[in-house]
């Protein structure tokens, strides 16, 4: 079985890099110079990443990474056509990460009603605050309930402990819908 899985967030937040730390093929990107002066990083993605990542049992996961700036809105909501789970990247040293995750909590609210989602939260060894907790009330503030980590997206177990922790929900919702049924 093949899954597409979902990776969102702020421009500089990691998405590219962390579908490049678990990708087994050369990881597509579709980089630009940056023009946003209000971003310290030279190129920033306009089109999609996309990497591969075989599981154990032989199942291909998918990764897309979407471009950043909420200008590019319009590949949010074609890339996300067909996502089993997103995961949302959160950069904790801009100025207000949790306006930045209701971006993207509002720009994927139809994908995240019908499916898994996992935020991560990185940076948080030099930017502690807001602290995980904060994070999780907002959520739960919105009605919503995801697991929420700190993460370092440049390191392959991290990543592919973000991809655990969605597969994980995946098969828990599978779980429950079969029970209902």
């Amino acid at each position: 079985m093949e899954y597409k899985i979902l990776f969102t967030g702020p421009m500089g937040a990691g998405k590219t890099t962390a579908i490049g730390v678990v990708s087994e093929v050369l990881a597509l990107s579709t980089e630009v110079q940056n023009t946003d002066a209000s971003v310290k990083k030279n190129t920033t993605t306009v089109g999609f990443d996309y990497g591969e990542l075989t599981l154990d049992n032989g199942d291909k996961l998918r990764l897309y990474g979407t471009p950043g700036q909420q200008r590019f809105d319009f590949m949010w909501e074609i890339l996300a056509r067909g996502a089993l789970g997103l995961i949302i990247l959160i950069d904790n040293r801009r100025p207000d990460p949790l306006s930045d995750l209701d971006m993207y909590l509002d720009g994927f609210k139809r994908l995240i009603s019908e499916t898994a989602c996992v935020v991560a939260i990185g940076h948080m060894d030099a930017h502690p605050e807001p602290g995980l907790e904060r994070f999780s009330a907002h959520l739960n503030a919105r009605g919503l309930l995801y697991p929420v980590l700190s993460t370092d997206v440049r390191e392959t177990m991290y990543v592919a402990e973000l991809l655990d922790l969605l597969m994980l929900q995946l098969e828990v919702r599978q779980d429950v819908n079969t029970y209902d049924d």
